[in-house]
């Protein structure tokens, strides 16, 4: 392993496209998961536009087959589309008619929401960086074979580089795909079992040629690195979590990465892990070249709601008090927008510290104080009432809800797990998640798509003695508090806060002011009454924005993809879709034209029990405007 000093970032220079902004980010291609390593969701083609986005049609589809509905971000390089089919293969299209040019014959999973794609300098050699049954494989992106040159006979065992001592895991599987930089592809571990002990979620570099490992950082530090005291010395090797689950982001221009780590093990009870346990709920921004630490914010203290940060960071340059600053935004699973000067972590608005409920459980040490940004304005509603109760619900289950809320401790945002059962709002797949947020860097607009979902956390005691032996650092009061988990589904199926059940907001990133939150999309069942504006149930469909005026967004329980004005919200054009749609759109342009390719199928999240009809088939389905008569 090769472990460099310090040094200042590296430069990697892309040449610049029109209509962007004066950083070198190449935004007119779509080569990597939500666009390319800077994760913008943004795109400078501007063929469509706010003014014949109404004319849009579909121009080709591709039926993936039976199995999984896809949720895979396509990309595309050297010519090609690169999507996921239901049997869990890659296949190569014609990105111009969707015609199929080859298929991999991977056994096992891959990697469900998008792959790498990298090329060499002069073209010639082409690979797609797969993660296969927790193997990270290099495929010929020309024919879909392994190449076996890389690491041992075409693939790399994430488990080869973890530290020793460490909680062996089964396949490090995870659907984060990574990211290139220059020649190194740089992968997020996942943190294995959903429990007490756990692998340590570390961020590995490899080589995208040889696969020789680069660099590693740990993600909960080793004795005699930087936060080591922020976790207890007793079995520290055993703590686990802090996994960048979800999607991280790399600034090509000053060689850095942004990785938003997640929870600690175990999420709702942290009574043996006393203290901030960093670099866990913290982004975190790493040299490229080297993995070394350039600087952390820890944005939840000692998690206690599982709110590990879902989104890959948005990179743009704001202009404030007439200066121009290079940012990085991070959006949160509790609804806040932080912002930070990307090169030194500086905020660029302030952040508080402030005071929390305490915890009741035997045990537990909660953070006396979370930090909360004064601005901007939240996205999300962060409290849950009786006078927030879904009205659309059968009588039964709002008294139901009514009751309860006189038992369970609801004390706001913060208010920690509890044995009679805490509230948690918006929740742990509240707020935004995976692709949920773009950033238009040309004129400082922040998007995001986020959801509400009430969470009771009710711990309960396993007093099974292999659990009470299995969990680090335990004895006396600290012992194996779990909970179920309860989303407070109803029995129609529907959540149990009122709509706008999910919204779409935007913001100007010069000012931080909202320019607009508005309903995202519907619920069928809802619409056959007449009742509209209610947002979608739990949507997953992640916004693009382009430069021709317009944002992209799927929903899901109303199956439709539209267009919007993204200056104002408003819907140009929308289609109905067979099935619903979860995922990244792509945009990317082929001999002159523009296309749009969106993934197609399933019933959708949290949506299995609202008596939707049954979708049609999985298929990813792409827009182009009608073709010029000669």
């Amino acid at each position: 392993m090769m472990l460099l000093a310090a040094c200042a970032p590296a430069q990697n220079q892309v040449a610049s496209a029109s209509a962007q902004p004066a950083a070198e980010f190449d935004f007119v291609g779509w080569d990597g998961y939500l666009g390319g390593s800077d994760s913008s969701q943004y795109s400078s083609l501007d063929q469509i536009n706010t003014s014949n986005v109404g004319q849009l049609e579909v121009a080709w589809t591709f039926k993936t087959g039976e199995g999984q509905p896809p949720r895979f971000n396509p990309v595309v390089g050297g010519g090609l589309m690169y999507v996921i089919t239901g049997d869990n293969n890659i296949a190569a299209l014609n990105p111009a008619n969707g015609q199929e040019v080859w298929r991999t014959n991977l056994e096992g999973r891959i990697g469900a929401r998008g792959i790498n794609y990298w090329q060499s300098e002069d073209g010639t050699e082409r690979r797609l960086m797969v993660l296969n049954n927790g193997m990270l494989r290099a495929i010929d992106a020309h024919n879909g074979q392994l190449i076996q040159s890389f690491g041992e006979n075409g693939q790399i065992d994430l488990r080869d580089a973890l530290p020793e001592g460490s909680v062996m895991p089964g396949p490090l599987q995870t659907d984060n795909p990574g990211r290139i930089y220059k020649d190194t592809i740089i992968m997020s571990l996942p943190a294995g079992a959903y429990d007490f002990p756990s692998a340590p979620a570390d961020i590995q570099a490899y080589d995208v040629r040889t696969g020789e490992l680069k660099w590693v950082f740990h993600s909960v530090p080793r004795e005699g690195e930087f936060g080591y005291d922020t976790w207890p010395a007793e079995d520290h090797e055993k703590f686990g979590g802090v996994h960048n689950w979800s999607e991280f982001t790399v600034d090509a221009e000053n060689g850095i990465a942004f990785i938003p780590f997640g929870t600690a093990r175990y999420d709702f009870y942290g009574g043996n892990r006393e203290g901030d346990n960093l670099f866990a709920n913290s982004i975190v921004a790493l040299n490229a070249e080297t993995g070394e630490r350039i600087w952390h914010y820890q944005i939840v203290h000692h998690d206690l709601w599982d709110f590990d940060l879902p989104v890959a960071p948005k990179l743009t340059t704001i202009n404030k008090d007439g200066k121009d600053i290079p940012v990085v935004i991070q959006a949160t699973k509790h609804g806040y927008v932080f912002v930070f000067n990307r090169l030194t972590g500086e905020p660029i608005w302030p952040i508080e510290e402030v005071p929390v409920p305490a915890s009741d459980v035997p045990g537990e040490k909660a953070s006396p104080t979370q930090p909360i940004p004064t601005w901007p304005e939240p996205f999300t509603r962060q409290s849950f009432t009786e006078d927030d109760i879904n009205p659309y619900l059968p009588e039964a289950d709002q008294e139901k809800l009514r009751e309860g809320l006189k038992t369970w401790r609801n004390e706001g945002l913060f208010t920690p797990p509890s044995l009679e059962g805490s509230i948690s709002f918006p929740g742990h797949n509240g707020g935004t998640n995976w692709g949920g947020t773009a950033i238009d860097p040309v004129n400082n607009r922040f998007f995001v798509v986020s959801r509400e979902l009430p969470l009771l956390i009710k711990l309960i005691l396993d007093k099974r003695e292999e659990a009470q032996a299995a969990m680090p650092n335990g004895g006396g009061d600290v012992k194996p508090y779990k909970s179920p988990v309860n989303f407070l589904l109803q029995s129609n199926g529907m959540v149990a806060v009122k709509p706008p059940f999910s919204f779409l907001t935007a913001y100007d990133m010069d000012t931080g002011e909202m320019l607009y939150r508005i309903p995202n999309g519907e619920i069928m069942t809802l619409q056959e009454k007449g009742i509209t504006g209610v947002g979608s149930q739990a949507p997953r469909g992640g916004p693009v924005a382009t430069a021709g005026g317009l944002l992209f967004v799927g929903t899901a329980t109303d199956r439709t993809f539209r267009a919007r004005d993204a200056a104002t919200g408003e819907v140009l054009w929308e289609y109905e879709l067979p099935a619903a749609t979860e995922g990244v759109p792509a945009v990317y342009e082929v001999d002159g034209r523009q296309y749009v390719t969106i993934p197609v199928g399933g019933v959708g999240h949290f949506a299995g029990g609202l008596g939707l009809p049954e979708p049609g088939e999985s298929q990813y389905m792409t827009f182009a405007l009608p073709r010029q008569k000669q």
